[in-house]
Parts: structure tokens; sequence; C-alpha cells
């Protein structure tokens, strides 16, 4: 049974172990990850090889998926599935354009008929997608990390994920990358894969960044390689927290929790609301639907280790929890759920009223469910096309321009003790030939 605590009353211990959740996990592994990105970097293919053998139970004579390996696998899915992956691709491709940065040119306040400044966008040139594997197959990974970077008009993309116990990856990621247009699929998964895309081997091209979910031993090795390649943000085990002002439904909210404890045992689910008998038949319903589902050992070992329920004496006092928790996945189940959005300053995604299953965000309905956790939605937003472009600002100033600025630039020089800045400005107010 999901223990259910006083808020208010929770030890500072306990309160420091929910707020932790997965970082402690992912503190554990640095040593042992940090061991496989050495081998890895020095020894390269044969060191992928080595580990896939021993974290995967394969042994690969070809780390690659051939074009031939890609169509045999997509055709082999579902019409059902075929078209659920393109619906979904639909609605994350259209949400991705619409939010996407834009190109910027302005006429410069200082010299309005002449001078202009701007902002160009360039795509990355090669970008690492990890997708996880291992329990469960992700075909939604593929597409909520292909999709932005082919959006953002990355010339090269580079997917690496797990293989299945004989060596072949599961069709329905396949087809996810032809539909995402992947360019290159590795069978590489865990620290091995992040290190391989970070340092560069035989076989695996050395990417820009790196992007995507994945379990504390592959947070922990995006750690690590951040001196290497750009990364996208901490995303690691799935977590969710609920938020209830006691009108939410009792089954909607525990079919929620047990969803995203279905993920992964390291993941975290924590549910808040106002009234104690709403958290005991929310921790009771769990139980009894725990039973009907087919990954219940993964989703037993989160609650009994990552869930808790918490009751808060008002909904200002959750509102305050759910801030500082800080959740990838945060669920307003509560009476007015615009009004309580207004005053989410941190979480990764935020689910509004009763129908809104944090299933739908993990799939299909089109923001992107790369999103950081343990607490990291206070510094970081989740996936976007902006992650796979670079800004470069450019300025043209005219004659008026120059004028203008120039006594500005040229006692600020003299301030710091540049004199070769002010001369440089002042060299071009000498020549009254140029534009």
């Amino acid at each position: 049974m999901v223990p259910i605590h006083r808020l208010a009353s929770l030890s500072r211990t306990d309160r420091d172990r929910v707020l932790r959740r997965s970082r402690a996990t992912v503190q554990d592994c640095l040593p042992q990850v940090a061991e496989i990105l050495a081998k890895v970097r020095k020894n390269g293919d044969a060191a992928l090889r080595s580990f896939t053998q021993k974290y995967d139970h394969v042994k690969l004579s070809c780390l690659w998926t051939t074009g031939e390996e890609i169509e045999a696998g997509a055709s082999r899915i579902s019409s059902a599935v075929k078209r659920a992956l393109s619906t979904a691709a639909r609605n994350i491709r259209e949400f991705h354009a619409k939010t996407a940065p834009s190109e910027i040119r302005l006429e410069a306040p200082f010299n309005p008929t002449g001078s202009f400044l701007g902002r160009k966008l360039v795509p990355l040139d090669r970008v690492g997608l990890y997708v996880p594997g291992g329990t469960a197959a992700y075909p939604s990974s593929v597409l909520m990390t292909g999709i932005p970077a082919k959006v953002a008009g990355v010339p090269e993309v580079v997917l690496c994920t797990p293989p299945r116990p004989d060596g072949s990856l599961a069709p329905e990621v396949l087809a996810a990358c032809q539909i995402a247009g992947v360019d290159r699929i590795f069978k590489l998964g865990g620290a091995q894969a992040i290190a391989a895309m970070a340092y560069g081997t035989e076989s695996v091209p050395r990417v820009d960044k790196l992007v995507g979910p994945g379990n504390a031993y592959v947070t922990a090795a995006k750690q690590l390689v951040r001196d290497d390649v750009a990364i996208d943000l901490p995303a690691g085990p799935s977590e969710l927290l609920v938020l209830s002002d006691g009108t939410g439904r009792a089954d909607y909210m525990a079919a929620d929790l047990l969803s995203q404890a279905e993920h992964d045992p390291a993941a975290s689910v924590v549910l808040v609301t106002t009234r104690a008998g709403q958290a005991n038949q929310v921790a009771e319903l769990m139980e009894t639907m725990l039973k009907r589902l087919p990954r219940r050992d993964i989703i037993r070992k989160v609650l009994d280790s990552n869930a808790i329920a918490l009751l808060a004496n008002s909904l200002d006092e959750g509102i305050d929890f759910a801030n500082e928790y800080a959740a990838e996945h945060l669920s307003l189940q509560v009476q007015d759920p615009r009004a309580a959005l207004k005053r989410i300053r941190h979480a990764g995604s935020i689910f509004l009223g009763p129908l809104s299953a944090v299933a739908f965000g993990d799939y299909c309905s089109g923001p992107n469910h790369v999103l950081p956790t343990g607490g990291e939605a206070r510094r970081y937003s989740g996936l976007g096309v902006s992650d796979f472009l670079r800004s470069i600002s450019y300025q043209f100033i005219a004659r008026g321009g120059l004028e203008r600025l120039a006594p500005t630039a040229v006692a600020l020089a003299r301030a710091e003790g540049f004199e070769a800045h002010a001369q440089a400005v002042e060299l071009r107010l000498r020549i009254p030939e140029q534009v």
C-alpha cells in the first residue's frame, strides 16, 4: 500500500527523500558509467560489442541496422499501429512546427532608416537520438526526438536503441524511424551508446548533440559527456505528481499514477490531495488495478520504494509543494485547473482536468514527452525544435548608425582601457565615402 503522510508533518529527511527521488540513483551509477565511457573512448567498436554482450546478452556482428532490415521490420507492424504512429507523428510535427523559434530581422533603434539587426537560425549538423529499450519498445520516443530534429532541418539524425535478445529491433521502432526521417540506426543501448555518439567509433559517427530519455545509467552518462558533446536535459526515470483539491476522480488518478510507475523500477509517483479519504481511496484502487497489469512486478517496486501520498491542508499548500517538487509530469485534478495552471512555475509538462490522461502526452497529443526529471524542471524545458538549432546574431551599421553609435562605443572602450576598440570606430568616422 502506498504510504500516506500529512505534508506539513513530513520530516526533513522524508521530505528530502521525496524531493531527491531519481537523482540519488543517478549519482550511484556514476563510477560504473565513467568506466564504460572510458573503455568505449579507448577501444571503440570492440568495447561496444563487449558491453552489448555483457548487458544486453546479444552478440552483434553488425552494429547498425541495414536498409533491408528496416524495410522488413517496418512492414510487419499492423495497420492499426501504422495508423496510430502516423496520427501521433502528424500531431507532434504540427505542434513543434507551430512552436518553433523564428528568425528575426529588425530596424536598429539607433538608426531606423539604414542599420538593421537580426538573428539567423542554423540547424545542428548531426544529432544523436537515444531511445530506451530493454523491458519495452518505445516508438513514441523515436517520434518525439526525431520529428523536432527534422522540423529544425538537421541534415543527419543518428539513433541508438538497445537490441532485442535475437539482435533485432522492434518493428514498431523501425517503422517510427521511417516516419520520423531517422538517417542511421544503431543497435546500441545504455551508457555505451551515449559514449559512442559522444566520442565516435569506427562505426558510430560523433554527433554535435545528444537527446532523448533513458534510465539512470543513460542519464549519468549524459552528465559525464557534457564536456565533449551538447546534451538536451536530464531526462531520467519517469515521474508524476498528481495534485487534487478533493474533486478529482480517484480512479483516473490511480490509473495515471500506475501508468507512469510501469516505465521503470526507479520511477517516482506522488499524490498530493487535500482529502484524507481520497488518498486512501486512490491507494486502494492502485492495489486493485495493479493485479490486472502485466508489468505489475515493475510497478510493485515503484509503489514499495518511490511512491507516496501527501495530505495538504489546502490547495495553496499543494501548489507550493508542486512547485518545489518540479515534476516531470504534473496532473492538475482540481476544480479550476486553468486558474491553478497560472500558479505553476516548475513542471516539465502539465495535464489539466479529468480527461487529460498523462498517456496522451506520452504518445500522441503533440507536446514532447522528453522532459526534465529529478527536479530539473526548475532549470530546463522539455525537448523542442530550439534544441536542434543554433542562433547567430548579425548587424549592419549604416553611416547614420555609425555616427550615432560612435560616441557611445568610443566612451565605453576608453573607460575599459581598450584604445584599439575606440580607434577602430573613430577610423570609420574619418572616411566619409563609406556607406
